[in-house]
């Protein structure tokens, strides 16, 4: 299994900055993609950002030139920078990393507790 822990959540005004960070642990897998959904109230999970291996990376309409995604292989961890907040990114929001298990066929996604974001106008 793969354990996903996020952090950095929090409350900040409109304009702000806030910087998201989770970190994959356990035993004998290997993490191909990684990236953050957000689910708000009465709505949708719906994807943020992924980031592959390799570096590519794809973004929400509503968030691109604002919400940066970075990842450290090494450290098995995903970042997600998140720049001129607005009221309506409002939201909890989960890390995910599809990952394969050594030894196991096939994929998974796995998922983190999720870590609420809320920007006040």
């Amino acid at each position: 299994q793969v354990q996903l822990v996020e952090s950095g959540g929090g409350l900040v005004q409109a304009g702000g900055s806030l910087r998201l960070s989770c970190a994959a642990s356990g035993r004998r897998f290997s993490i191909n993609t990684m990236g953050w959904h957000r689910q708000a109230p009465g709505k949708q999970r719906e994807l943020v950002a992924a980031i592959t291996r390799g570096g590519s990376t794809n973004y929400a309409d509503s968030v691109k030139g604002r919400f940066t995604i970075s990842r450290d292989n090494a450290k098995n961890t995903v970042y997600l920078q998140m720049n001129s907040l607005k009221p309506e990114d409002t939201a909890v929001y989960y890390c995910y990393a599809h990952a394969t298990l050594l030894g196991v066929p096939g994929t998974n996604d796995y998922w983190g507790q999720g870590t609420q974001v809320t920007v006040s106008s």
